[in-house]
């Protein structure tokens, strides 16, 4: 049975857990080495005062911004440190881009590379360590803040193929890969 093949019940078995229930690292040594990219995003959204102290600089941890952007681009490096089952890739680009939103900031990741396995999670982590970051630079004036909406924009590459989130109409949510909300 391959890792996302039905079991005996039907229903789609999960790459990580083995044949004896326990979590596993998956081989993914018979994989191509392909060119791959994910982009995520997600949201950091705070009070009108913080963005403003943010905007003009005027933070006493210094600039929240950049100290952020770096943040998730040295997360994405280390992601296979922080969570059990990835593996360490070599990262050809990693991008993090953070801009001023209407209710907050917005953080968007682009990470790229050569290898047998994708950088999905890569992506996420560091849009997940800028955000919490920037919380942390801008939390003694704004301690209400809201890291949401953290999410896979789209991925390339690999054997499951290609994958771009459906856009939902304003009001309605947004399907996944297989249709459900």
């Amino acid at each position: 049975m391959s890792p996302k093949s039905p079991d005996r019940t039907g229903s789609a078995r999960l790459s990580h857990i083995g044949p004896d229930g326990q979590a596993r690292m998956v081989d993914v040594g018979a994989k191509p080495v392909t060119a791959r990219e994910a982009v995520a995003r997600g949201r950091v959204r705070m009070s009108a005062t913080a963005r403003r102290l943010v905007r003009t600089g005027a933070l006493k941890k210094g600039d929240a911004v950049q100290t952020a952007r770096l943040a998730g681009i040295m997360a994405a490096k280390t992601t296979a440190t922080l969570i059990p089952l990835c593996h360490p890739l070599p990262l050809a680009s990693v991008d993090v881009r953070i801009a001023p939103a209407r209710d907050g900031y917005t953080i968007e990741s682009r990470v790229r590379t050569v290898a047998q396995t994708g950088v999905e999670m890569e992506a996420l982590t560091a849009v997940s360590v800028a955000a919490l970051t920037l919380y942390d630079m801008v939390k003694a004036v704004d301690k209400a803040m809201t890291i949401t909406d953290v999410e896979l924009v789209s991925k390339r590459g690999g054997q499951s193929g290609d994958y771009r989130r459906p856009v939902a109409a304003p009001g309605r949510p947004t399907a996944n890969k297989r249709g459900r909300s």
